[in-house]
């Protein structure tokens, strides 16, 4: 028997002939009940356009009546690859990566091939877990968007031969794709809009560990400020998280700076942050932007529709990950893939949060 009839017998579940729910239901029995060879079966599982209408038919009928499932995973171990890949990030609670997920989801779909989705909480033992998980399931390829940085040699994959791409972090080797956003432009765009509405003290709110992209919008603000004139600060506010909870954390820490010395403006490193910042404002009867203006970063569905609509550094989310699932199934399928760095512009969505034009206008209502 050849190896691509041996590949779906024996190991699917299903009901068999006799009706019992826990037999398994082999290509035999399919073949047996269609009165065809297992030969033509496998021809109908995987190459039908070679198989007469009439037997085609008759082949499914017996596979509906049988319920045979073939085993997918079975085929995919003697091939050495599955048709799956994966994708770790940092916080799948935060929609920024959700977007990036759909993206990877819809090339995947697009390629006929699954998505693994794992989420490393920003732990460094976390990745290496899945890191080694997805490598030990032989996927096609993994995607990652890092906690050091583009460069790490993630040795869990990538000394296994399997094709790797960085996301959201830009690669300095030329060894792995990479697709990220110019970071350094997007803090340099939002604290320059804040530098022009007037500000002269703008704190700028970012995670304890301060991975690499927060690091770079924390370089683009600076760059701002040198750039600005005489007497602008930039005032660091660091929270243990980059969530909600820590952009509350921030508002409280903002709060208890003496009225003179207190930012007039805050920078976050991402929406989340801002969303808490707000929140606390609001709470504590603070106007926004009168009393402090903010700028998010990511624009994600939530900044919109905030009570006060923020604004934010808008990140191609989708297309991020859409080019990096793109560029990691060419890479898996072909013998001269070149490796890309692409670098995407981030893009200013002024709204409310920021705009002091706002508080000028006349009340309509």
């Amino acid at each position: 028997m050849c190896s691509a009839h041996r590949e779906f017998e024996g190991n699917i579940e299903g009901k068999s002939r006799r009706g019992d729910p826990v037999d398994r239901v082999s290509i035999k029995d399919v073949a047996t009940r269609a009165g065809v060879s297992v030969g033509t079966v496998s021809n109908v599982l995987n190459h039908p356009g070679i198989v007469t209408d009439k037997t085609r038919q008759r082949v499914n009928d017996s596979i509906r009546d049988l319920k045979f499932v073939r085993n997918e995973s079975a085929r995919q171990l003697r091939a050495g690859r599955s048709r799956t890949i994966g994708l770790v990030v940092l916080d799948v609670t935060n929609p920024f990566f959700t977007d990036i997920a759909r993206g990877v989801e819809d090339a995947a779909n697009n390629a006929d091939v699954a998505l693994i989705l794992c989420n490393s909480d920003g732990a460094p033992e976390k990745e290496h877990r899945y890191l080694t998980m997805l490598a030990e399931q032989r996927v096609l390829g993994v995607l990652i968007v890092p906690l050091l940085g583009g460069d790490q040699p993630f040795p869990e994959v990538v000394d296994r031969s399997i094709p790797l791409v960085v996301v959201d972090v830009k690669a300095r080797k030329n060894d792995r794709c990479s697709v990220s956003v110019d970071d350094v432009e997007g803090g340099f765009l939002a604290t320059s809009h804040l530098i022009r509405q007037g500000h002269r003290k703008i704190a700028f709110v970012g995670g304890s560990g301060r991975p690499l992209q927060v690091e770079s919008r924390f370089k683009g603000a600076r760059k701002a400020i040198a750039q600005g004139s005489p007497g602008l600060q930039l005032i660091p506010i660091t929270v243990d998280e980059m969530s909600v909870a820590g952009g509350r954390s921030a508002g409280d820490k903002i709060m208890e700076i003496p009225g003179r010395q207190r930012p007039t403006a805050a920078f976050c490193s991402n929406d989340l942050l801002a969303l808490g910042l707000l929140q606390t404002l609001t709470d504590v009867g603070a106007k926004v932007p009168e009393d402090l203006a903010i700028v998010g970063y990511d624009d994600i569905e939530f900044a919109a529709a905030a009570t006060v609509p923020l604004s934010s550094v808008r990140q191609p989310s989708h297309k991020l990950g859409y080019e990096a699932a793109r560029l990691l199934l060419d890479e898996a399928a072909s013998d001269d893939h070149k490796h890309q760095h692409v670098v995407y512009s981030p893009e200013l969505i002024v709204r409310r949060s920021s705009d002091l034009s706002w508080v000028r206008r006349p009340n309509r209502f």
